[in-house]
């Protein structure tokens, strides 16, 4: 296939992307920085005119940068998952064998007290999150301590001892680092509900 000609596949898929990407609320230039690429890098992938679209890790990790899945992937195309449609286009070898997910733990909800997290999610905000999947940078958390204390807070970054997350009693300009021993589970806030 010439360089810039689109296979039908590949602009459903493309169009199946950008399905997900407005449904998150995101531009492309915030869904490519996400994914360490630029809107335009972005953009190809969403027009059908990058093959990649079509290799497991590509689709794992375009769709981890909007907060989705493979599955949601399939799912915005009308079909379920299969092996043939996960396949290269054709006169591209691949030995590689199908994703499969593991399954996601069911979400959570956590109603918000407090102002510690304003302007990011004021009181009465929702946080639902879901355990099992760690948050990027600039992302909400949902922290379960030892002593099972739930504290919502925004993900900066961590490394072997603590993690170190903004909000809480000083708001979102504080940092806060807490030990990995205090803590049981971190979780992704992947959506807040406005009541």
């Amino acid at each position: 296939m010439p360089r810039f000609q689109i296979d039908s596949d590949a602009r459903r898929l493309g169009e199946a992307l950008a399905r997900l990407r407005r449904a998150r609320g995101l531009s492309q230039a915030e869904a490519g920085a996400r994914a360490g690429m630029t809107s335009q890098g972005w953009g190809l992938y969403e027009a059908g005119k990058r093959s990649g679209l079509f290799r497991p890790d590509v689709q794992r990790r375009l769709t981890a940068a909007i907060e989705a899945t493979v599955e949601d992937l399939s799912l915005q195309l009308g079909e379920p998952p299969t092996e043939s449609r996960l396949r290269p286009p054709p006169g591209v070898a691949s030995a590689g064998r199908p994703f499969t997910a593991a399954p996601h733990a069911p979400m959570r909800r956590l109603q918000l007290s407090n102002d510690d997290l304003s302007p990011w999610a004021a009181s009465g905000v929702v946080l639902e999150y879901q355990p099992g999947r760690w948050p990027r940078r600039e992302q909400g958390c949902v922290i379960e301590m030892a002593d099972g204390e739930l504290r919502p807070r925004l993900y900066d970054r961590a490394d072997a001892e603590a993690l170190i997350v903004r909000g809480g009693p000083g708001g979102l300009d504080a940092e806060e680092t807490i030990a990995r021993t205090a803590t049981r589970a971190v979780s992704a806030v992947v959506a807040r509900l406005d009541d």
